[in-house]
């Protein structure tokens, strides 16, 4: 089956990629993993302007969803160029809100998320003991069991394989809800994550094959372009081709939104992603290790991910025993 997205849906997409190329995210990613978000929240408000936190809230709290295919467009271009910041948790977030069935809760956060006012992040117990950003969010939630809660402290800042991926753990917390809805709404909130997640790998890896290709057409070896060289050609293909069928498997998930479709939109997407980050290391040489070279930002993204809200085996188990998509690590 071929999906594609429509007109009004691929120049959303178009915009949101011409509109990052000029913000200079390298910048904002490096100002965001050294514990300064200003730049990052800049960025997150100019990203509300065009639309893309409201796609994930209801219309009747502002927003102009949910829209889980413009969703998956539009994390695919953050993930392209780097975007920082709890983005799959805040639309994760609006997603439990929503189907938890507490309107004055939900009035209280979702106009908020829509407008780009409130950057949330989300910690689910099959998630790890972790907030993605927690620390720059301006609020974070966490369930435990069949409670919603709003954390009151954070744990200090935790390493993660992406500087830009900052953890801290919620120390306590203030009861929002409870109950067996909590549940529910907390499993439609992880399937949102990992579908957001997928989407961000995907951009990644596209990311970094445009970057490789073209320095394979500028690095020259034995005076030719080492992107002449059929070994070369055959890696750089290997690795599009992982991304061109990763992406039907992403945006047929956002069209069903099944546990089972989500999962394996994740592992097609993360391991491409990847693959994509192996094969530009390998091909850029002694610079791809050089932090201050632009490259390491997606290198350091696709790895963590690849992991993020499911891991390829995790996922892979779900895909094979048919249930619902259960977050992995982040």
């Amino acid at each position: 089956m071929k999906f594609v997205l429509n007109e009004e849906q691929s120049e959303f997409a178009r915009t949101l990629d011409r509109m990052l190329a000029s913000a200079d995210t390298p910048a904002a990613v490096r100002a965001w993993s050294a514990g300064d978000p200003v730049p990052g929240r800049v960025l997150w408000a100019r990203l509300a302007e065009a639309g893309v936190l409201a796609i994930a809230v209801p219309q009747e709290y502002e927003g102009l969803g949910p829209l889980p295919v413009e969703t998956a467009a539009a994390f695919t271009e953050l993930g392209r160029h780097a975007v920082p910041g709890p983005l799959a948790e805040t639309v994760a977030a609006a997603a439990l809100l929503d189907r938890l069935g507490d309107p004055p809760l939900a009035k209280r956060w979702l106009p908020g998320i829509a407008s780009g006012e409130c950057c949330l992040s989300l910690s689910l117990p099959a998630s790890g003991p972790y907030a993605v950003d927690g620390d720059c969010a301006h609020a974070v939630l966490f369930t435990d069991g069949d409670r919603l809660l709003l954390a009151e402290e954070l744990g200090p800042v935790q390493p993660s394989f992406d500087p830009a991926r900052r953890l801290a753990r919620p120390l306590g917390g203030t009861l929002l809800a409870t109950g067996p809805a909590v549940r529910h709404a907390a499993a439609h909130a992880g399937r949102w994550a990992t579908l957001a997640t997928a989407a961000q790998a995907l951009g990644t890896g596209l990311a970094l094959l445009e970057r490789t290709v073209a320095y394979t057409k500028q690095r020259a070896q034995f005076g030719v372009p080492v992107g002449s060289f059929q070994a070369v050609k055959h890696r750089l293909a290997d690795t599009l081709i992982a991304l061109e069928f990763a992406g039907p498997l992403l945006y047929g998930a956002a069209l069903t939104l099944s546990g089972p479709d989500i999962a394996a939109a994740k592992a097609a997407c993360g391991e491409a992603a990847y693959a994509a980050a192996r094969t530009a290391l390998q091909l850029h040489g002694a610079i791809g290790y050089t932090a201050e070279y632009d490259l390491s930002l997606w290198i350091l993204k696709a790895r963590a991910l690849r992991n993020a809200w499911g891991t390829p085996s995790e996922c892979r188990a779900q895909v094979l025993e048919g249930r619902p998509v259960t977050p992995g690590s982040v």
